[in-house]
């Protein structure tokens, strides 16, 4: 199956659109991908049930580097992000990945996996929780088990 066929405008979820509406002078694709790139940060920061100042942090850091976003765009992608992942986190979380899958490449894929694992070392330990979170991530974006350890094993130390 082709995953990167274009799909209709219904494929997207009520998260990307609001934080794509929120980034409405950025090209509407690019701003629907850093939308749901935002969202499994938070969804991976959120996946013991608490996002930490520190998570924030880098989540900010992150989408600002890898989006290459100014930081007042960044924090709105993030604070969204965070709030939908909490909010909405079980019935999104699927439906936001597969958006992700759609319309990234495979190298964006990997780097969002390292930026993952970022996310959750940002505590200086990687909990089982959301060592699982990312692992589910990587097979709902079709990333093979070698894919996920090779990323990972860059974090070993956490």
């Amino acid at each position: 199956m082709d995953h990167t066929a274009t799909h209709a405008p219904s494929a997207e979820t009520e998260t990307v659109r609001k934080v794509v509406d929120a980034l409405n002078q950025l090209e509407p694709s690019r701003a629907r991908f850093i939308a749901a790139f935002g969202y499994l940060l938070s969804r991976v920061a959120n996946a013991d049930m608490n996002i930490s100042p520190e998570e924030t942090r880098a989540m900010e850091r992150i989408v600002m580097e890898s989006g290459g976003l100014p930081e007042e765009q960044a924090l709105i992608v993030v604070e969204m992000a965070k709030e939908r992942a909490q909010l909405f986190g079980g019935t999104e979380n699927f439906l936001v990945t597969r958006e992700f899958d759609r319309i990234a490449t495979r190298e964006q894929k990997l780097a969002l996996l390292d930026c993952l694992f970022a996310v959750s070392a940002a505590e200086d330990d990687i909990s089982l929780v959301e060592d699982n979170e990312i692992r589910q991530i990587a097979s709902e974006l079709h990333l093979d088990h070698p894919d996920f350890i090779s990323v990972r094993s860059a974090w070993a130390d956490h």
